[in-house]
């Protein structure tokens, strides 16, 4: 990849997909978004960064079906997964990484 290369985002959004490289925008399924972003990048070299689903407290506390303090005394016990990002609104995680531990906890229930 050469320094002059086009970075393309790619992001689940809802079922679908969410496509951006500078002002164009694709939505579709995963594969008709690759083939616009490719379509429009030409021959110009073109890197596309895959961007996870996320989730915060919030969100973290409606897959668990908890209220968020029992999500922060998990985290602050070092039980809940580790996060994906520290911003200054507080800890965001994969909403994967979300899901496998309310599977693995539902398991052990």
């Amino acid at each position: 990849m050469t320094d002059h290369a086009l970075i393309a985002e790619l992001r689940p959004s809802g079922e679908a997909w969410h496509g951006r490289v500078g002002a164009f925008e694709i939505d579709g399924s995963r594969e008709e978004c690759l083939s616009a972003l490719r379509a429009h990048a030409g021959k110009e070299p073109l890197a596309i960064e895959v961007l996870p689903r996320i989730a915060g407290v919030s969100e973290a506390a409606a897959i668990l079906g908890w209220d968020k303090r029992r999500v922060m005394t998990y985290v602050r016990r070092g039980s809940f997964p580790e996060p994906f990002a520290h911003l200054a609104s507080g800890r965001i995680w994969r909403r994967e990484d979300v899901e496998g531990f309310a599977a693995t906890k539902r398991k052990r229930s």
